[in-house]
């Protein structure tokens, strides 16, 4: 049976250097996935994933321990993302940002219906292709506090509790946000979506 997060915590605070690697070797994909997704560069997410782990080795004596090892993890990987994204956009890039005061309507933003309807047709890869590269496209064009949310959402399926923890925001914040990126998403895929449908056609087998 595999050692729970908190005892090799513990390990490694009393200097069993064993521990802090079997850390590392349980979250490094997911950390890397998450960097990836936020900077659509693998070299720049590989240096994220290890600066992530430098971090939480230099700055394992602040984990209170009160969240999860892996949230508390998350929450430095993406904070870690938000600086790098910050630096381009200082040099040149362009930052652009929702009203998260503005109601929602849930029907408009269904990233779940989104889902379902990608790749359901296993003779239309190329077209699945398509699709893929233009989320990847729509990831890139959200701001990276909305990115952050739906990647660790759908990607890592955390909880509205741990996404409130991992950001340290509220969950009223979270609820907003995630609505607004997915409907950012489903904006820029709509025409995607209608032309898988079109070519796939409905109801064929």
């Amino acid at each position: 049976m595999a050692t729970d997060d908190l005892t090799l915590v513990k390990r490694v605070r009393s200097g069993d250097q064993r521990a802090f690697k079997l850390l590392v070797e349980r979250y490094q994909r997911k950390v890397y996935a998450v960097a990836l997704g936020m900077l659509k560069d693998k070299e720049e997410a590989m240096d994220v994933s290890q600066e992530a782990f430098v971090k939480v080795y230099k700055y394992l004596d602040h984990f209170k321990g009160d969240a999860s090892f892996y949230t508390w993890l998350y929450r430095i990987t993406v904070n870690i993302c938000i600086d790098i994204i910050r630096k381009r956009a200082g040099a040149g890039g362009e930052s652009v940002e929702f009203d998260e005061t503005l109601p929602m309507d849930v029907s408009e933003a269904n990233i779940g219906a989104l889902g379902s309807r990608l790749g359901t047709n296993p003779q239309k890869s190329a077209l699945r292709r398509e699709l893929a590269e233009k989320i990847q496209e729509a990831l890139a064009a959200v701001p990276e506090k909305h990115r952050a949310i739906l990647l660790l959402r759908e990607m890592e399926g955390m909880s509205y509790e741990d996404l409130s923890r991992t950001l340290d925001i509220p969950k009223g914040t979270v609820m907003s946000r995630l609505f607004h990126a997915r409907a950012k998403v489903q904006k820029i895929l709509s025409q995607y979506l209608e032309l898988d449908e079109a070519k796939s056609g409905v109801g064929s087998e």
